[in-house]
C-alpha cells in the first residue's frame, strides 16, 4: 500500500522532515532524504500497528491531487512511501511453537490467572512488550 508523504527539505543545520497527511501525528525525519524516507516507513508501520491495537480504523491513502492541492503543504515535495500490507493484516494464523515443558507450565499458569487462553496470553505479552522503550530501540 502506498501512502503519500510531504517532505520538508533539510539543510546543513536541519533534518529532512516527512509528514503523512493521512496518518494524524505520524511524522519522521532524517539527516539525508534516504534516511528520512526509511525512518518514515518505520514510523508509519508503528503508527498503523498502534492504531489497530487501539481498535481504530486506519485511514485510506489520499490521492496525489488531494495532497498537492492542500495549501498547508505548499512548497513541500510530495512523494510516496510503501507500507508492507502485512502490518494491516489481523487475520488469525495458526502457529506451531515448541517450548520447554517448564516454560509451558508457567505460560499456562499465567493464562489461567489472567482468564485467557494460551494463545491469548502470548498475544497479550507480545503486544505489551512491543510498547516498552527497550524493545522499540532494537
Amino acid at each position: 500500500m502506498r501512502y503519500p508523504v510531504v517532505i520538508e527539505r533539510g539543510s546543513e543545520a536541519t533534518a529532512f522532515g516527512v509528514v503523512f497527511p493521512d496518518l494524524p501525528g505520524c511524522f519522521s525525519a532524517g539527516d539525508t532524504l534516504d534516511e528520512a524516507i526509511s525512518n518514515a516507513e518505520e514510523a508509519a508501520a508503528a503508527w498503523i500497528d498502534a492504531t489497530l491495537d487501539a481498535g481504530e480504523a486506519v485511514p485510506s491513502p489520499s490521492t496525489l491531487d488531494t495532497i498537492q492541492n492542500n495549501p498547508d503543504y505548499e512548497g513541500w515535495t510530495v512523494g510516496f512511501v510503501t507500507i508492507d500490507p502485512t502490518v494491516l493484516d489481523d487475520r488469525v494464523e495458526r502457529a506451531n511453537i515448541s517450548l520447554p515443558r517448564r516454560v509451558l507450565e508457567r505460560l499456562d499458569a499465567l493464562a489461567r490467572s489472567s482468564h485467557e487462553s494460551r494463545s491469548g496470553m502470548i498475544a497479550t505479552m507480545t503486544l505489551q512488550a512491543r510498547l516498552t522503550p527497550a524493545v522499540r530501540s532494537k
